[in-house]
C-alpha cells in the first residue's frame, strides 16, 4: 500500500502530470520462471520538482529510472512525459551515473562538446562552443577545460558529467547515486552546487541515493521503495524545509530528526532487508 506523509507546505508549482509513471511493472523471464523486479509503480512528478528515491539494493530504483530515461521499457504500464509515452532515450532526459562515463581520450571541453554537437547539429560552431563554456563555468571548471579525465579528481569528473547533462538543456535530469563514490567534503560541496544549478535552471530532477541526510537536504519529496523482488513504492515523504536551504539550519530543526528517524524506521525495520 502506497501512503504519503504530507507536509503543510503549499506547493505552487506546475501540474502533477508533467512526468507520470502509471501502473508500471518490470518482469524478466528466467529459467526458473518470470522474475518481477517492480510491481505496480504509480508516481507523478511536478515540473521543476526535485525527487529522491531511496531503498535497499535490488529494489528496482535504477530499473525505474532506466525506464524514465528510455533505456528500458515497462512490461506493464506506461511512463509519460508531458502526456507523451517514453519508449526510447532522448535529449529531453539526461542521465548522470556514479561512474561519470567520460571518454578518457577527450578533454573536459571535448566531453561536453560531444553532447552539444550531437543534440544541436544545426547550431554554428561558435554557438556550440559558447554553450560548452557556459556550462563548464556553471560547475567551476573553466580552468580545467583542456585537461583529460585522468588529470582531474573524482569530484571534478562528476562536475563534467553534470555540465554535459545540462548543456543539452533537458527537461528531466536523472541522477543515479552521483555522489556515492565521493568523500564527505566533496559530496557536500557538490550537493550545494547541484541545488544552485537546479534553482537557476528549474530542471526537474530525479535522483537515486542511499543517503537519507542527502535526500532530506536536496529533495522536495522522498520516495521510499519496498524490498525486491516485486518492489513497490511504500511511502512518499514530503520534505517541508523552505528554500533556499541552509544545511546548518535544517540540522537544527526538530522536524529533520523526525523525518530522518521515520525514514530509517521504514528502511531498517518495516522494510528490513532479509538475506535468503
Amino acid at each position: 500500500m502506497q501512503t504519503t506523509i504530507q507536509s503543510n507546505q503549499q506547493d505552487t508549482r506546475a501540474s502533477d502530470n508533467f512526468l507520470v509513471v502509471e501502473g508500471v511493472s518490470k518482469i524478466y523471464p528466467t529459467k526458473d520462471g518470470p522474475y518481477t523486479v517492480l510491481d505496480g509503480i504509480d508516481l507523478k512528478v511536478r515540473e521543476g520538482e526535485f525527487v529522491c528515491l531511496i531503498g535497499h539494493s535490488g529494489c528496482g530504483k535504477s530499473t525505474l529510472l532506466n525506464m524514465i530515461s528510455g533505456f528500458n521499457t515497462p512490461t506493464e504500464g506506461v511512463v509519460l512525459l508531458q502526456d507523451t509515452p517514453i519508449t526510447e532515450p532522448g535529449p529531453d532526459r539526461m542521465m548522470v551515473f556514479q561512474n561519470y562515463c567520460l571518454l578518457p581520450w577527450l578533454s573536459v571541453f571535448e566531453n561536453v562538446y560531444l553532447a552539444v554537437d550531437a543534440v544541436f547539429p544545426e547550431k554554428i560552431e561558435a554557438e556550440k562552443r559558447a554553450i560548452v563554456k557556459e556550462h563548464l563555468a556553471l560547475v567551476g571548471l573553466t580552468e580545467a577545460a583542456e585537461k583529460r579525465p585522468s588529470q582531474i579528481s573524482g569530484g571534478m569528473k562528476q562536475r563534467v558529467a553534470i555540465a554535459r547533462a545540462l548543456s543539452i538543456r533537458p527537461k528531466v535530469l536523472i541522477l543515479d547515486e552521483p555522489f556515492g563514490a565521493l568523500d564527505a567534503i566533496t559530496k557536500e560541496e557538490l550537493q550545494e552546487e547541484l541545488l544552485q544549478i537546479w534553482r537557476e535552471h528549474q530542471v526537474t530532477v530525479l535522483m537515486i541515493t542511499h543517503d537519507i541526510d542527502e535526500a532530506l537536504f536536496l529533495a522536495d519529496r522522498l520516495v521510499m521503495m519496498t524490498n525486491g523482488p516485486a518492489a513497490q513504492i511504500g511511502e512518499v515523504l514530503d520534505i517541508p524545509f523552505s528554500r533556499p536551504r541552509n544545511r546548518k539550519r535544517i540540522m537544527e530543526d526538530t522536524k529533520y530528526y523526525e523525518l530522518r528517524n521515520y525514514a530509517l524506521d521504514f528502511l531498517y525495520r518495516r522494510c528490513a532487508h532479509v538475506e535468503e
